[in-house]
């Protein structure tokens, strides 16, 4: 098979997976991986550590995150070690680290939004690739990227955690278009949230 039919083979591939998962009444986790001889695998049952989440039921997906906040059940001293990795590489502090994963996340490392990001940090595919971050579903690669992302934003506003929480959650041309924070409801909730819990993170 040629690299051409092989592309043009996993798209189509793909979109037989998306069909099935739009139509289908029982919707479920799809995880896939790609073989040394380049075959790329896909399942709804992962029997192999290879596997990765590929597609994630987002219904299932807000309903666990929507629990975890609810109970207030989060756990970063899992992660603390990965947290304070980064937060001294890259000069982060270590509360805002954990506010960022709060609020997006709930501290599940297997998260996916409806618009598609992913991870503790929720990064979307192009930041991550961006970042050179090669699985956003390992909390290592996710958190590092993530912060190394805040870092270049806290340097864009040149200290200013409000304006850069802002453009983590809205984009950094959003917040240079409106000289602020957009007057977004959802943006301006989201930095509130993030610069409450990072305040709790703070005084525990």
């Amino acid at each position: 098979m040629s690299s051409k039919q092989y592309y043009i083979a996993a798209f189509l591939i793909c979109q037989i997976i998306l069909l099935i998962v739009a139509v289908s009444p029982v919707r479920a986790d799809i995880y896939r991986y790609e073989d040394d001889e380049g075959i790329v695998h896909f399942t709804d049952a992962p029997t192999d550590r290879r596997f990765k989440i590929f597609l994630r039921e987002l219904k299932i997906d807000k309903q666990l995150r929507t629990k975890l906040q609810l109970s207030r059940s989060v756990n970063p001293a899992e992660y603390e070690h990965i947290i304070s990795s980064c937060a001294t590489k890259y000069g982060v502090s270590p509360s805002l680290i954990k506010a960022v994963i709060h609020a997006e996340s709930g501290y599940n490392p297997n998260a996916v939004s409806s618009k598609g990001a992913s991870g503790l940090m929720q990064l979307m595919p192009g930041t991550a690739r961006s970042l050179k971050v090669s699985n956003s579903f390992d909390p290592k690669d996710n958190v590092e990227g993530g912060v190394k992302y805040l870092r270049f934003l806290l340097d864009t506003f040149h200290g200013d955690v409000s304006l850069a929480v802002a453009a983590y959650n809205a984009g950094l041309n959003k917040v240079a278009k409106y000289g602020g924070i957009p007057p977004y409801n959802e943006t301006r909730t989201y930095v509130n949230r993030v610069l409450s819990y990072m305040q709790s993170y703070q005084t525990n």
